[in-house]
């Protein structure tokens, strides 16, 4: 990326930026690609390419256990990775633990509370013990790796899962939430933006209703951490999750984000090599967080590309990006409330979003829709989007997603608008 794709008034050139992206210059079914399904999984620009590349033909050994000069670059490149990562978020080094993505950053908090009901880790882990009839809150929005987790932890441990509600218009219902959170309230998680509605949730609110209790809060930032900035201190959840592909960077790579006292006291997940400090034929000693919750062979390429996609995302600066979606974003909902038999999902007035929205066509299958629209080379996603709960409560099995992202143009919006207006018409809906 050169200086000539940022103005003066640091707005964006997503035109010059494309430049970035070499799959972005294809043709797909011989129409140019218009790829509008970001909040799947993003393009990745050379720069992260090539320091994944770099890596693996410069510096490539196992980090943390070897004395040779490849092994110390190895975990130099690992760590500054690290470094880089946690700014990004406003955290410390020592506060990020390197998954595989949010769902096991969300799995490994799951099972490390129920470990803790077990009794490992005590007396620090005995705060996170959960008993039966303890109650566990989250959202009619949560992407499923922001539930199913949670049910397990219930049926585990015989806690209550309960979980707030959505008004018709998207947003959560605040004043249902207030009559949910009480005295057995242990967890509360909960989406920073909904994978299906792009509505940003009221963070503040929710952590001051969980610590109003007491209870723990885990927040998915999978659908924020590549378009707003982020400062997960200041926003103060105890536990939050990312994922690299979403934001740039490669697949197999993702954050926990926690609090050092939380992270301190949580037991570990998963065991093996490289989190521990002595081992007996009968016992183990625990490192401190972030090793503690990274055994064995550690993702060392895919962090050092995630360093780079954050770096990327930090030289256009997330300012710009975000209003350079927000305008994207505009477009696209002026175009499809005026396309008969389009319903919007998430129209909230005045709600801050994300460039994304999901729509039902009257009369056609999501998954129809979704092929017409890749027949004219438009990339889009359509299914219920890993929310089949929150599809239910909108009472459809299934919509079409098209979700913007800092590399995509008015064009493609108007080619999207354009195709999308073409759909019933297609299929004869309109009969």
């Amino acid at each position: 990326m050169t200086s000539s794709a940022l103005s003066e008034t640091a707005t964006l050139d997503a035109a010059a930026l494309r430049a970035d992206f070499p799959i972005l210059q294809q043709e797909v079914n011989g129409q140019p690609l218009v790829y509008l399904d970001s909040a799947a999984t993003s393009q990745k620009p050379r720069q992260v390419l090539q320091a994944e590349y770099d890596f693996l033909t410069r510096s490539n050994a196992a980090v943390h256990r070897g004395a040779h000069t490849l092994a110390a670059e190895a975990t130099d490149l690992f760590e500054d990775a690290r470094a880089t990562v946690a700014r990004f978020v406003g955290a410390r080094p020592e506060q990020l633990v390197w998954t595989s993505g949010a769902t096991l950053g969300l799995n490994l908090v799951a099972y490390a509370i129920s470990n803790a009901t077990t009794g490992r880790g005590a007396p620090a882990s005995a705060r996170f013990a959960l008993a039966p009839g303890d109650e566990i809150l989250t959202t009619e929005t949560e992407h499923h790796a922001n539930l199913i987790p949670w049910q397990e932890l219930a049926a585990r441990t015989g806690a209550v899962l309960r979980h707030i509600p959505v008004r018709d218009d998207g947003t959560l219902d605040l004043d249902a939430a207030g009559g949910l959170v009480g005295e057995r309230t242990r967890i509360l998680a909960f989406s920073h933006v909904s994978n299906v509605l792009g509505i940003v949730n009221p963070v503040s609110e929710l952590v001051d209703l969980a610590r109003s209790v007491g209870a723990l809060t885990v927040m998915d930032a999978c659908q924020s951490a590549p378009h707003l900035r982020l400062d997960l201190p200041a926003l103060g959840v105890d536990l939050a999750v990312f994922s690299g592909h979403k934001m740039l960077g490669p697949y197999g790579i993702g954050g926990l984000y926690g609090r050092s006292e939380v992270l301190e006291a949580l037991p570990p997940f998963l065991t093996g090599g490289s989190m521990i400090t002595t081992v007996t034929l009968d016992d183990a000693g625990y490192l401190p967080p972030p090793q503690r919750f990274e055994a064995g062979t550690q993702p060392i390429g895919p962090a050092i590309g995630l360093a780079a996609a954050v770096r990327y995302l930090d030289d256009v600066g997330l300012a710009a990006v975000h209003a350079h979606e927000a305008r994207l974003a505009a477009r696209m909902r002026d175009g499809l409330v005026g396309v008969p038999g389009i319903r919007l999902l998430g129209d909230a007035p005045g709600a801050e979003r994300v460039g994304l929205w999901a729509f039902e066509v009257a009369g056609v299958h999501a998954h129809d829709a979704g092929q017409f629209l890749d027949a004219q080379g438009i990339a889009v996603r359509v299914g219920h989007h890993c929310a089949a709960p929150l599809h239910r409560r909108f009472g459809m099995t299934a919509s079409v997603r098209a979700s913007a992202a800092l590399y995509n143009t008015e064009a493609d919006v108007d080619a999207f608008l354009d195709a999308v207006s073409g759909i019933r018409d297609y299929f004869g809906a309109n009969a």
